[in-house]
Order: C-alpha cells, then structure tokens, then sequence
C-alpha cells in the first residue's frame, strides 16, 4: 500500500523525543548485547584503531521514526564519531534510501550496529503503520488514530513517539495520566455508577475520566450518571452501534471506538463519526521496517567493504 500525502492536522506531535528518556534505554540496550567481554568478534578480526564509514540503508518504504536513539547507540560506544543526516523521524523513505552515514571506529561501529537497527526498524514500524491507518481515514476526516499501552517493556516512551511520528496521537502513557475504566473494574466496583462516582472522587480538576462500555444499554448508564465521562471507549461496537452511539453521546463527550479496527475497516468505523479510534496492534504485533547497515570504506583501502548504495 502507498502513504498518502502528509497530514497537516498531526503534524505539531512529531516533536523530538528528549534525550534524557531514551539514552537509558539506550544503554540498557547495549549492555545486553555487549555482556562482560564486549564484542569478541569485533576485537578478533578488526585491528585496534581502524576506521570505517557505513550508512544506515532502507530496504523498504515507510516512515523513519527512532533515528536519535540508533544514532547514540554509536556515539556511546565513540564518542569522536561523525554522523551525517539525510532524513528525519516522520519522514518516507524508500527501498534503497540512504538515511545517515556514520564515520568512526570500526569496532565501535561493529559494536553499536545490532542495537542502533533494532531501535531503528521497530520504531520505524511502528511509524510506517500508524501512517497507513491515517491515510486509510476518509477525506476531512477530524478523526484520530492513537495506540493503547499494549506496549514492550521498557519500550513505551518510544513506541508511543513513533505512533506521532507516524501521524497518530497518544492515548494515556501509563496507569496515572488519566483514569479508563475498563470492564473488569466495572465488575469488581459494582456496577457503573459506583465506578463514576469513584472515579470523579479521586480524580482532579486536570485529569480525564474514560470509561470502556460493550453495549448501548452500557452507554445509557453513563450518560444517565450526573457526573459521567469524559470519553467513553466504545469497546467492538458494529458499524450501526457505533452510529446510534455517536448520536446519542451528541458531543457530550469524546467518543472512542476500539476493538477489532483493521486497515479495512477504519474508513467505515471513522465515516460514523467517533473521535479517536484506538489500536493495539500499532504496537503489540508490528513488523519492523527492514533497515542495514553497509559497510563502505575502511581506513587503508576497500577490502571486504560492500559497494555503496544510491
């Protein structure tokens, strides 16, 4: 499937993920893959002090997200090396796209190479999803496409980055952002209305109060509670539940469907008139974007190096 044009709307939330979040996962990162003695490969068939320039390489067309965090993957284990840049987070690349060029030490370079690909081509994957669902919105359409927290651990902070740079918005980050109560805290408080007037005792003036309901008769109950929610999840609703469910919330509040959105279905889910449509999938099952490193020249001569791709 091909990407549409940008969409202009999202545009503001591809803002830069600080460094401060990613660089421990980062690190942690390469602990794991480096162990106690380094890389021994590395250190057995690469002389100490060799040079080497290799390019970060698409091998597919998507959206580039994760860029920072693959790129200080190589600076932490050489700090003198030099990086040139020819394409950012949210941007299309294709098969055959140069995205940056790396100069340093080869071992280094060896060393950081796994780590900086898999930041790099799971959170591109990530991008390069959420941008398909956007493009498979309708025209003018003011809907929005958001992940949940079916996230890897660990990996949060940058799987929900690559969902902006992808064109999507961010649902709640973690547990204390936003109260959502879903159907199992429903059954254990005792109902729906205990669940609200709990909720809008705990939370403040600045938090959100969302509630997953499975049926209209659910959704009456909200709406029917003096407090009621701020967004209401419309947990796999069919199309025609969805339509009479956007009518009878009549803007009361952010109404979001969710459960079971496919590639297909988007067009005919947003055409009903929801907020936000929100999937899971955008990150517990992506595939990552094939991205390489080529090797192109060493210090003292081409030997071995793979020829340069355009």
């Amino acid at each position: 499937m091909t990407f549409g044009p940008p969409v202009e709307r999202v545009a503001h939330r591809s803002v830069p993920l600080p460094r401060i979040v990613y660089e421990p996962l980062v690190h942690a990162a390469l602990l794991e893959d480096l162990g106690v003695a380094g890389d021994v490969t590395s250190e057995a068939t690469i002389p100490a002090g060799a040079q080497a320039r290799a390019s970060l390489v698409s091998r597919a067309q998507g959206v580039l997200a994760g860029l920072d965090a693959a790129l200080l993957a190589f600076l932490l284990l050489d700090p003198g090396v030099a990086i040139e840049t020819f394409v950012g987070d949210g941007e299309r690349v294709e098969n055959g796209s140069r995205i940056a060029t790396i100069r340093g030490d080869a071992r280094a370079l060896l060393g950081a190479e796994r780590t900086a690909l898999n930041l790099l081509s799971h959170a591109s994957g990530i991008a390069s999803a959420t941008a398909r669902y956007v493009a498979a919105l309708p025209l003018g359409s003011r809907c929005t496409i958001a992940e949940t927290r079916k996230t890897l651990p660990g990996l949060r902070a940058l799987e929900k980055y690559a969902v902006r740079a992808g064109g999507g918005a961010n649902h709640r980050l973690r547990l204390d952002d936003a109260i959502l109560i879903k159907d199992n805290h429903i059954a254990i408080a005792g109902g729906i209305a205990p669940a609200l007037d709990g909720a809008r005792l705990r939370a403040g003036h600045l938090m959100k109060v969302e509630i997953e309901v499975d049926s209209l008769a659910q959704l009456e109950e909200v709406l029917a509670h003096p407090g009621g929610a701020d967004v209401i999840l419309l947990d796999n609703f069919s199309v025609e539940h969805l339509v009479e469910a956007v009518r009878r919330i009549d803007g009361r509040a952010i109404a979001e469907a969710s459960g079971g959105v496919t590639l297909a279905s988007i067009p005919a889910i947003a055409a009903t008139g929801v907020d936000v449509i929100s999937i899971g999938a955008l990150t517990h099952s992506v595939i990552a974007l094939d991205i390489g490193l080529d090797v192109e020249s060493t210090l003292g001569g081409d030997r071995g190096a793979k020829p340069p791709r355009s």
